[in-house]
């Protein structure tokens, strides 16, 4: 039996007023953060990456950002605003990717830094070298990384993952 291609699209929230103005969880999109999400959201569709299921943190900067995304793509998917991704690290980010649904090949996680870009990192077994080298470089606002695994969901591990593309703002 084939093993079924499984993508992941990991999506680091845009741009969001200073910390010092509201609560963490409060922060809503910069006027620059508006401005790239809906760029993001138009590249991700230009990818044509399905996406079947799409799990966003619950803060407010990481909802805009989605919801900004969203009327870019060609077949918006179900979206679950998740708590456990706020504030998540790698291991709890891979906890959620394990636990997608075994019917779903297309997953968008909607999240933060510094968890966001512990997953891809981790994930990332290999790649174009030259995305590979952008990615481990950093993961800006805005930026998503699509990733291909093989085999079931909890099949997705530390360095079992290929880099199909990765994409920020400062590309254009």
């Amino acid at each position: 039996m084939a093993r079924k291609e499984r993508r992941i699209v990991v999506v680091r929230h845009a741009k969001a007023v200073p910390k010092h103005v509201t609560d963490d969880f409060d922060r809503e999109l910069a006027d620059r953060g508006r401005h790239d999400a809906p760029r993001a959201g138009r590249r991700l569709a230009q990818s044509g990456v399905g996406i079947d299921l799409a799990l966003c943190s619950p803060a407010l900067r990481t909802r805009q950002t989605w919801q900004l995304m969203v009327p870019e793509l060609s077949a918006p998917p179900t979206t679950v605003y998740e708590d456990r991704l706020y504030r998540a690290d790698g291991e709890g980010l891979l906890s959620l990717v394990a636990g997608t649904p075994s019917g779903l090949t297309g997953l968008a996680m909607v999240g933060h830094n510094p968890g966001v870009h512990e997953l891809v990192t981790r994930l990332c077994g290999d790649g174009p070298k030259q995305l590979v080298q952008r990615l481990r470089s950093g993961f800006p606002k805005s930026a998503y990384a699509v990733l291909t695994v093989m085999g079931d969901w909890e099949e997705a591990d530390w360095g079992a993952a290929h880099l199909d593309a990765f994409w920020a703002p400062g590309d254009e």
